[in-house]
């Protein structure tokens, strides 16, 4: 049995959310293995409060920066949970056993150009992952993702937004890696306009515009976009009553707390198999079936190929209940 394992995965948020029940049913089935982590920089704050992880490495641009260090480690086995060319090259240069995930790239790239779903496993990527780690007799414990928030990242949200007027409000997650993973302006506004709820409306600096323009077109919107950390913005999340939100990493992390999760899919489809796993009651996937065009991407765009956007413009939101 090996004692000490390094788990890879250099990004991004969502994917590494995703691998936490790994680290924590590695940890609590196998107590006697030292875990270690190692991802960029930039998404170290992901796990700098798990408690499985016994150890977080980080670099900034190359894994190189770390690979001395890494290898005074001396691995018994390491489990490529993003199984690239640069997590390959770091395998070679520790030269240990390693297992690594089926990203099922190829199965994805017949599903965007030629439209095979049923190619796709429907599992989700977490069920996935944990065909990497059967050989120590590991299981899938079914109690979901895992988010740990530091002191220092909570705070007194009726403080920040004291224009509040109950606790029990809705965080709406505007944010996205690509545009064609991003809700629309005009449903941000109908989805607001549909409710008296108070919104919180997540986001980095550069969603702030399109915020500016949700809050002068409804009345019950507070804008945070470029305003929290990552962190900050999961405490949020997590003291939110549900969460509604394209496919981004804070739909992942509503996850981890089990949120009711109202989640809208544009160009990528659920069927990729990484949707919200083991979300709280009344959660709802929103998307448009049997557009031809759809999926056209496993990642994204900066804008709609077709130029219609109708996998997000065609979302029909009288199915929410708020």
């Amino acid at each position: 049995m090996p004692q000490k394992i390094l788990v890879i995965r250099f990004s991004s948020i969502g994917d590494i959310v995703l691998t936490t029940p790994i680290l924590r049913c590695i940890k609590q089935q196998k107590p006697e293995i030292e875990l270690h982590f190692v991802t960029k920089k930039v998404f170290g704050s992901i796990l700098q409060s798990n408690p499985y992880v016994d150890k977080l490495h980080i670099f900034e641009k190359d894994v190189n920066e770390i690979t001395k260090t890494l290898n005074r480690e001396n691995y018994d086995l390491i489990i490529d949970l993003h199984h690239n060319l640069r997590s390959l090259r770091l395998i070679t240069s520790l030269g240990k056993r390693s297992h690594s995930f089926n990203k099922i790239n190829f199965r994805k790239f017949m599903a965007v150009n030629f439209k095979t779903l049923g190619l796709l496993p429907h599992v989700h990527i977490v069920d996935r992952y944990f065909e990497t780690v059967k050989g120590l007799g590991v299981v899938n414990d079914n109690k979901g993702l895992d988010h740990f928030i530091a002191k220092e990242d909570e705070f007194d949200i009726n403080k920040k937004f004291p224009q509040l007027s109950a606790t029990n409000f809705i965080a709406l997650v505007i944010g996205g890696s690509y545009y064609t993973k991003k809700i629309p302006i005009t449903k941000l506004v109908e989805i607001c306009n549909s409710t008296t709820k108070q919104f919180i409306v997540l986001g980095s600096k550069e969603d702030d515009i399109i915020a500016k323009q949700l809050q002068m077109q409804c009345t019950n919107v507070m804008n945070a976009c470029g305003e929290l950390s990552l962190n900050q913005s999961a405490y949020v999340v997590k003291s939110s009553e549900s969460v509604i939100t394209s496919d981004t990493g804070l739909m992942h992390i509503a996850s981890a707390y089990h949120k009711k999760v109202i989640s809208f899919w544009g160009n990528t489809i659920p069927e990729f198999g990484m949707y919200p796993y083991h979300a709280g009651e009344g959660s709802k996937i929103m998307e448009v079936k049997g557009l031809a065009c759809r999926p056209c991407s496993k990642l994204g765009y900066k804008g709609c190929p077709k130029l219609h956007f109708k996998c997000m413009n065609d979302i029909d939101i009288s199915e929410i209940s708020l």
